[in-house]
C-alpha cells in the first residue's frame, strides 16, 4: 500500500474516532446538539441510539487501525468498504452530507489502494 493510501486510511479511522466521541459523549452537550442540529429534548431521547451508533463507528476505526498496523491490506479494504456502505446508507436515510464526510474519504483511500 502506498504511503498516501495509508495516510488517507488513517484519516478515515481518525474521523470515525471523532464520530465515536461526538455520538457517545457529546450528543447531549451543546456542541453535539449544534453539530447535529438537535433540540435538547430529542438529544436526550435519542442519546442511547447515538451511543450505539458511536460504538459501531469506534469498531470501524479500530478495524482500520488494526489492519493498518498489521499491514493487512485485504482487511483494510474490507473495513473501508464497510465505511463506504455505512456512508451511502447514511446519505440516503439521514443527510447527503454523510456521503461527503464518511463515504468519500473511504472511496479515495480505496482508489489509492487500487492504483
Amino acid at each position: 500500500m502506498s504511503l498516501l493510501a495509508t495516510a488517507i486510511t488513517a484519516v478515515v479511522a481518525l474521523l470515525h474516532l471523532g464520530f465515536l466521541v461526538l455520538e457517545m459523549f457529546l450528543w447531549n452537550k451543546p456542541i453535539g446538539r449544534k453539530i447535529f442540529k438537535l433540540s435538547p429534548e430529542f438529544a436526550a431521547e435519542s442519546a442511547p441510539l447515538a451511543a450505539n451508533q458511536g460504538l459501531y463507528n469506534g469498531f470501524l476505526a479500530a478495524g482500520l487501525l488494526w489492519s493498518l498496523a498489521g499491514g493487512m491490506q485485504s482487511v483494510v479494504i474490507f473495513f473501508l468498504c464497510c465505511v463506504v456502505v455505512a456512508g451511502i446508507y447514511g446519505a440516503l436515510t439521514v443527510s447527503r452530507t454523510i456521503f461527503f464526510v464518511q463515504a468519500l474519504p473511504a472511496l479515495v483511500a480505496l482508489a489509492l489502494i487500487a492504483f
